[in-house]
């Protein structure tokens, strides 16, 4: 019997949606932090094949839920790249040195050889889930999409506007094509050995989508999302937050389904996509701070609105003091569900 994800991102009628979370392995779960406390940071933990395996499959097997997504972060393709990442506790990612210039792209090294031996630590992790996971389990590998990636690149830390990155689209556009194609040959790469490693299926997050303005997400965005996606040869995810204005685009990406953030409507999306398109997503994550009654109530409208061919995630990640009654309502709701009822 296939895996009842793979069968939903080919478009098969199945019996119940398939269920996981963004964000699934992580603070939510106790088990996690008594791990994570036990080391000098997040970047050991990423970057130790065992202990980022270990954390892969702590939310399978304490939720049951029909994935796993390898645990890393979008930022190990900029460090491969050559441009090095902090994670600060309470503050996030920071870059020490940024991209300022058409010069220190040139510098970057996006060669295959070195971006794989650069990020092999998640190809080994990847074989070992792949070695313990259940095998009506799907394993997620994942990267980041190229704007986002070049934002953080070119700010240094989040931001709410990413406006330097922005103005670098701007100002620096030979530039910012340049660094564009190099994540983009950097991250097919990195794709690549994933699915080696044993990634049954690839999710692209585009985390900054909604920043862009249509004219420039076109130029800049969907573009570099075209090629990473039809270089893959695994089924993909393709999750751009807060880009509804590019949902007429997207639906042309060479992508298995789209994920959508929690401002997207049901309706609005079936207009556009059409009953049949895969989709997942898209409950509001700070609903799992409700009942576990409300939460089965709303996950279960939710699966209603979008009638099939749904992944049931939600609209981003768990947050990470979601308490794990709610995030466990989620899945219970999602799997108790029958489309044939």
């Amino acid at each position: 019997m296939e895996k009842l994800l793979l069968r939903t991102l080919k478009g098969e009628s199945t019996s119940r949606p398939p269920v996981w979370l963004m964000r699934q392995a992580g603070r939510i779960l106790p088990q996690y932090r008594a791990l994570r406390s036990s080391l000098s940071g997040f970047k050991e933990l990423v970057e130790t094949p065992e202990l980022a395996a270990e954390v892969t499959l702590q939310p399978v097997d304490e939720l049951g839920v029909d994935a796993a997504i390898i645990f890393s972060d979008i930022l190990v393709i900029p460090e491969a790249l050559g441009l090095p990442y902090q994670m600060i506790k309470g503050k996030g990612p920071y870059f020490p040195r940024v991209i300022q210039s058409l010069e220190d792209v040139k510098q970057l090294n996006a060669h295959p050889d070195h971006v794989v031996e650069q990020l092999h630590y998640v190809s080994e992790a990847l074989k070992l889930v792949k070695m313990r996971l259940s095998p009506e389990k799907t394993l997620i590998g994942f990267g980041g999409a190229p704007w986002t990636l070049l934002a953080y690149m070119i700010e240094g830390q989040g931001s709410k506007t990413f406006s330097k990155a922005r103005k670098f689209l701007i100002q620096e556009e030979k530039a910012a094509h340049l660094l564009l194609e190099k994540i983009t040959a950097a991250t097919i790469s990195y794709f690549d050995a994933q699915v080696s490693a044993g990634a049954e299926v690839i999710q692209l997050f585009d985390s900054w989508a909604g920043l862009l303005s249509p004219g420039l997400y076109k130029k800049f965005g969907l573009p570099y999302i075209h090629e990473i996606l039809d270089s893959v040869e695994v089924p993909t995810i393709f999750f751009g937050k807060g880009a509804f204005y590019a949902l007429e685009e997207m639906k042309v990406l060479p992508t298995q389904a789209l994920g959508l953030d929690w401002n997207m409507d049901p309706s609005y999306v079936r207009q556009i996509l059409g009953n049949h398109s895969v989709v997942q997503g898209n409950m509001d994550p700070a609903q799992l701070y409700g009942s576990p009654e409300e939460i089965a109530r709303l996950t279960k409208e939710m699966i209603d609105q979008f009638g099939g061919h749904q992944i049931v995630n939600l609209g981003h990640g768990v947050y990470p003091d979601t308490p794990l009654a709610g995030v466990r309502a989620f899945v219970n709701a999602a799997q108790a569900y029958r489309y044939d009822r």
